[in-house]
Parts: structure tokens; C-alpha cells; sequence
């Protein structure tokens, strides 16, 4: 069986000897049939004190061998050779979460049923470590197959714990490594485990991937792409492009959105999809949207000039960050130092509305104060029961553009239109229909629906204010001649929220 949890706790009787973690081809065995543990000295490195021995190879919260042992063991395998194994570095999903929401107590006990849960369900002749945090790493002796105990592993990890009175659901992200295929040396096969476990976090979590030679490959593009973006964040080498917010009937502009470009090494404009995701992840965000913040503040005489004296600014900020009180009480209290706060909205996503839990109690309090305005992004993509609208205090109310696509006719669509808009114009929303790009789209709107205001390609894609002419601050419907207008309409990818 896998080491116990109870197996290195103080008051066992610890010989200070590593044992090896799988079976030995022709290793006796106990009468119960599982393999006799072959020691590997390692008496030099710790003496003979057991406790010093039990801090040097056992994690203190769960008992479990630790990653320095986990790394004598998988290099003990290795040099005896003929043996083929499995590596399966196990990551918890949302312990952040949990640790944040209950508290560390509550996260360490979940912590110890985890170990326990594993140590449970693992065949003879495995070995369970926990590396740190919430990550363990499970060890698989044998050439055939062994993914069906690493799938019982995680169908086990997926069952609610009971810890402190609270019921629990956890999950996890499995990335598995194969010797000798994917690997010669223990750093070799962890790095190459520890790739697999983050696809499946960027990909669905919750699951079990095995390492390819893809895997290598986009881990090296991540790389150069993160080097780039803290390049680009120190060079200052982000531009904000503007995108205003039009009246259908009047074609006058009600509004203008900040959004960001990259201008890379080449010169080339880079589009959101190329960093924004990224960002987020690398914790970068933060630092560019205080930068957006600052350069819009330096640049609000010229937007008067180009858009109209006193038009509302529309900042994004990101779901991670809605949640992040630290974060936004910064940047609403930089908001407020501008003096210029009344002139901005902000906008969150769907998402951040209605899993962020902290923006409405805290957050929109903050922003309500200082006198700024706040819209809901994308509405529609996260699909969020209508009434649940009724709960939220903002002041715009953005359809998603998948809904606009098209709209003249999709009749389901238009449909669903009606109803959001009808219930945000009834909570007092002004309500942006988003994605606009073609003069049938707008018909149906201006002629269909009550919607007054819209966003999109077929007034202006976004643009730097210098491409902008300063005298324009109406726009000719149809008219393809205006600078306003993209007369070949292309989309650009982009996370939400930074078109």
C-alpha cells in the first residue's frame, strides 16, 4: 500500500532508511503479499536522529513521504533500471477558494482527507508524496496501463468532505508523466508531469492529461509570449484605442470605451486575444490596468476634442479583479484622486456580477461614493437566469454581440433581445446593443426594438484618437466614406471585456 499517513508521524518507531517505492523484480515479500521495501541508506545525509530524519523526508500536516523523498525515489527506480512507471502530479482545484472562504484551518483538514483519500485508494506497491501546497504526486510502479487507478484517484477526490461542519466538493487536475518515454531524470519527468496538470487547468480542470511533445512546444511559446508581455508592460509599449458608444436615431456619439492594443517588437498592433488571458494569469493585470487609468486621465482633453465636451469614459476591469477588494479599493481610490471620477464607467463582466461576490457588497458601494457609473459586460454569454438581474444596481446594461449578430433574422434571438431589454430598461439600464456590423443589423434595432444605443464595427472598430478626425463627433449611417467606419469589418479576438 501507499505510505500511510500515520506511517511517519513522531511516535512511530522511524528507521532512518528511504524506502524504495516500488517493488524490485525478486524482492521478498510479507505474508500478506504485499512488496518488503528495499532501504536505500541514507544515513549521511541525516544521521540518526529519526525526528531529523522525519523532517528531512515526511510533510509534517499529512504525513506523506515530501518531494525530497519523492525525488530519492523516483532516482532509486531509475538506477536500478527495468523498470517502467508512472508519474501522476495531482493539483487541487480552487483551494485558493476554500482556503479564503473557510479559512487555513479548514484548509489544512481537507488537506489530511485528501492524503487520506488517496493513500486509501491507491494499489500495492504505489507511492503517495505531497510536494507543498496542494499538490501530490502519485507514483505508479509497472509498464502496463495505469490510468484506470489514477481515474479512481480523482473520481475519489470528487466526492464532497466533511470538514468543520462544512461539506466540501473538491476536484482536481492530473498531469501525468511516463518513464522512460517521457523522461531520463526525475526533473525531466516532474516538468513534464507538471505540463500536463496545466493544460488540463487551462483547459477544463477537473481531469486527467498525459504529457506530449505538444505540451513542450506551447510551454516554450507561453514562455517567449510572458517575456514579451513584461517586456511590453516595462517599455510601456500598450497603446489604448477608443471605440465610442452611438445613439441609432440621432448618430451622435453617447460614450467612448478604452480598450488595449500591444504594439509589438515589429510594430505590429497585437488585438486582446494576444495577452489579455495571459495577463491575468501572470498577475500583470493589475499594473496595466492602472496604467490604462493613468493615460486615459492624460488624454481626456482630447477625447472631449474628438467625441464631445463631458462624453462618459468606459473602463474595463477584469472578473479576477472584481473580486480582489485589495485591488479595487486601490483603483477606486485613483479614480477618485483624478477629480474626474463622474466622467467614467466602469464595466465588469457577467461573470464578475454573479460569481464575484465581493463586487456587489463591497465594490459598487465604492465606486456609488466617489460618483463613477458601472455596466454589465457581455451580458448574456454567462447565462444568468433574466430575473436575476433584478439584484444587481448598474447603470448600462451591454448585450453580447452573439446576440446582435444577425439578429434581423434569427426570430429566437430577437426574442431573448426583447426580454433583456425590456427588463433593463424597467431596473432604469441604458441598454448598448454590442457587435454592431451591418446597416440590416441597425434597422432592426432602430425599428424593432427600443434600443437606442449601440457598439460596434460598423461605426468604428477601435482606434487610437489621432485616427480619429477631431471634428467628427457624428456619424453618417451607411455612409462608407466616413472615418468612422471599418468598410471591411473584421473582428478581433479577444478575452472579455477587452475587445
Amino acid at each position: 500500500m501507499p505510505p500511510s499517513m500515520d506511517a511517519a508521524r513522531p511516535e512511530q518507531d522511524i528507521h532512518p532508511m528511504f524506502d524504495a517505492p516500488a517493488p524490485v523484480p525478486g524482492a521478498p515479500r510479507h505474508h500478506d503479499g504485499d512488496p518488503r521495501r528495499t532501504g536505500v541508506d541514507v544515513q549521511p545525509q541525516v544521521g540518526t536522529d529519526p525526528e531529523l530524519f522525519r523532517r528531512a523526508y515526511y510533510d509534517d500536516l499529512t504525513g506523506l513521504p515530501n518531494r525530497f523523498h519523492l525525488q530519492h525515489a523516483v532516482t532509486e527506480l531509475m538506477r536500478r533500471g527495468g523498470c517502467a512507471f508512472t508519474l501522476a502530479f495531482v493539483d487541487l482545484d480552487g483551494f485558493k477558494q476554500i482556503n479564503d472562504h473557510y479559512g487555513h484551518a479548514v484548509g489544512d483538514e481537507i488537506l489530511i482527507r485528501v492524503a487520506g483519500r488517496l493513500n486509501g485508494c491507491l494499489p500495492s506497491g504505489s507511492f503517495l508524496a505531497r510536494i507543498g501546497g496542494d499538490e501530490f504526486v502519485i507514483l505508479l510502479d509497472g509498464a502496463t496501463d495505469r490510468m484506470a487507478d489514477v481515474e479512481t484517484a480523482l473520481r475519489r477526490l470528487k466526492e464532497p468532505m466533511l470538514a468543520d461542519g462544512h461539506e466540501i466538493f473538491t476536484s482536481a487536475s492530473i498531469g501525468i508523466s511516463l518513464y522512460p518515454g517521457h523522461g531520463q531524470d526525475f526533473e525531466t519527468l516532474r516538468r513534464n508531469a507538471d505540463l500536463a496538470m496545466y493544460r488540463v487547468k487551462s483547459d477544463r480542470k477537473g481531469a486527467i492529461a498525459v504529457f506530449d511533445g505538444a505540451m513542450r512546444s506551447a510551454a516554450a511559446a507561453r514562455t517567449e509570449a510572458e517575456q514579451r508581455l513584461r517586456s511590453a508592460l516595462r517599455d510601456r509599449r500598450f497603446l489604448c484605442a477608443y471605440q465610442p458608444k452611438v445613439d441609432i436615431h440621432t448618430h451622435r456619439t453617447v460614450g467612448v470605451e478604452v480598450l488595449l492594443r500591444w504594439r509589438d517588437e515589429a510594430g505590429v498592433i497585437q488585438g486582446p486575444g494576444e495577452f489579455i488571458a495571459l495577463a491575468v494569469e501572470l498577475g500583470m493585470i493589475d499594473d496595466i490596468t492602472r496604467m490604462v487609468l493613468d493615460e486615459t486621465v492624460a488624454a481626456v482633453a482630447d477625447i472631449d476634442a474628438v467625441f464631445g465636451e463631458g462624453t462618459t469614459i468606459s473602463l474595463n476591469v477584469a472578473a479576477k479583479q472584481a473580486g480582489d477588494i485589495g485591488f479595487m479599493t486601490d483603483f477606486v481610490g485613483d479614480l477618485a484622486d483624478t477629480g474626474l471620477a463622474e466622467r467614467f464607467m466602469i464595466e465588469f463582466t457577467e461573470e464578475a456580477f454573479f460569481v464575484k461576490s465581493a463586487l456587489q457588497a463591497h465594490v459598487l458601494p465604492m465606486l456609488r461614493q466617489i460618483g463613477a457609473k458601472v455596466s454589465i459586460d457581455d451580458f448574456g454569454v454567462g447565462y444568468s437566469s433574466l430575473s436575476a438581474l433584478a439584484d444587481l444596481t448598474a447603470d448600462e446594461l451591454k448585450i453580447d454581440r452573439s446576440f446582435i449578430s444577425d439578429i434581423h433574422r434569427r426570430p429566437r434571438s430577437q426574442i431573448i433581445l426583447k426580454a433583456i431589454e425590456s427588463l433593463g430598461h424597467a431596473l432604469d439600464m441604458t441598454v448598448i446593443a454590442e457587435g454592431l456590423e451591418s446597416i440590416e443589423e441597425l434597422t432592426y434595432l432602430a425599428g424593432a426594438t427600443k434600443i437606442r444605443h449601440a457598439q460596434g464595427y460598423y461605426f468604428s472598430k477601435p482606434v487610437p484618437l489621432e485616427d480619429f478626425a477631431v471634428s467628427r463627433t457624428s456619424y453618417s449611417i451607411g455612409r462608407s466614406s466616413s472615418p468612422l467606419r471599418s468598410t471591411s469589418p473584421m473582428r478581433l479576438a479577444g478575452a472579455r471585456g477587452h475587445r
